[in-house]
């Protein structure tokens, strides 16, 4: 038989239904520098087409998914005013030290920085609850969903495995905007 991809493979699915059952969780997190309390990237099985599959999950808060399209946007702009623009780069030294950016690099910081803020005032952005399946994934089928929690902990995460393995999940449909958090002196 031919499967799309790895995480279809009967033999995947059950390697990863051992190990979530020997650490007694529905999920297995994927290790990655990227996962936060904001972030998380992880596997679970669940049905698709009425057959097992391993879901390569990625599930964020609504506000770093509001944060991201902020950027986005910012960037976007940036990119239609400074024509030579590919994304800012931070270098560092031979001691850990951030390299100073170049002048217009700090330029486009600052322009970016002045969008996001004259944004955030306009409410411009606004973003919801969903969810997204990927189905010609690399592996298995993907899944990115953004919740509207404050952070991400082993309990979110089981629950929202259960809930959407029951066709329980409910997305709230609610747009929302959030400010940003004010650095303390």
């Amino acid at each position: 038989m031919k499967y799309p991809n790895d995480g279809f493979l009967p033999q995947n699915i059950e390697k990863l239904k051992q190990e979530l059952k020997s650490s007694n969780q529905s999920f297995k997190i994927i290790p990655s520098e990227d996962n936060t309390d904001e972030y998380v990237n992880f596997y679970f099985i669940g049905k698709y087409e009425g057959k097992e599959v391993i879901y390569d999950a990625v599930l964020y808060t609504l506000r770093l998914h509001y944060q991201s399209e902020l950027y986005e946007l910012a960037e976007h702009e940036a990119a239609k005013k400074f024509p030579n623009y590919e994304g800012i780069k931070y270098n560092e030294d031979e001691n850990g030290n951030l390299i100073p950016l170049k002048t217009e690099e700090e330029e486009i910081g600052w322009f970016i920085t002045e969008m996001i803020m004259d944004m955030e005032e306009e409410g411009a952005v606004k973003v919801q609850e969903f969810l997204d399946l990927d189905t010609h994934h690399d592996f298995g089928i993907g899944l990115d969903a953004a919740l509207n929690l404050e952070s991400l902990d082993e309990k979110a995460i089981e629950e929202f495995v259960e809930a959407y393995n029951e066709d329980s999940l409910e997305l709230d449909d609610t747009f929302y905007t959030f400010e940003s958090e004010e650095e303390e002196d």
